[in-house]
């Protein structure tokens, strides 16, 4: 994975994530074959900023079941692996702007 791209995916938007970015947390999607050490290396490269530190997540995907007029349909969410990265004291990244 030499890409920036191939190892961050996305950030992650939601009401926790965003309570989080006041103490310097940022959430991002991350390749599932991504290590601590790549990603560190990606969000600085990616942001200009210092990473204080990373910790990931994996999440399995979940079974739904919708019911329809016809027949049950059933399926999976895919399975996704999430990072919380540490920016050190002043350092900001603006994820709206992307």
């Amino acid at each position: 994975m030499k890409e920036l791209t191939d190892i961050i995916i996305r950030p992650h938007l939601s009401e926790k994530a965003t309570a989080l970015h006041e103490k310097g947390v940022y959430t991002f999607i991350v390749n599932d074959k991504a290590n601590k050490v790549e990603i560190k290396k990606a969000v600085e490269a990616m942001y200009g900023v210092t990473v204080k530190s990373v910790r990931t997540l994996r999440y399995q995907g979940k079974v739904k079941t919708r019911y329809t007029k016809s027949q049950v349909l059933t399926g999976r969410t895919p399975a996704f692996k999430k990072a919380l990265v540490q920016v050190a004291e002043g350092d900001f990244i603006d994820i709206y702007e992307v």
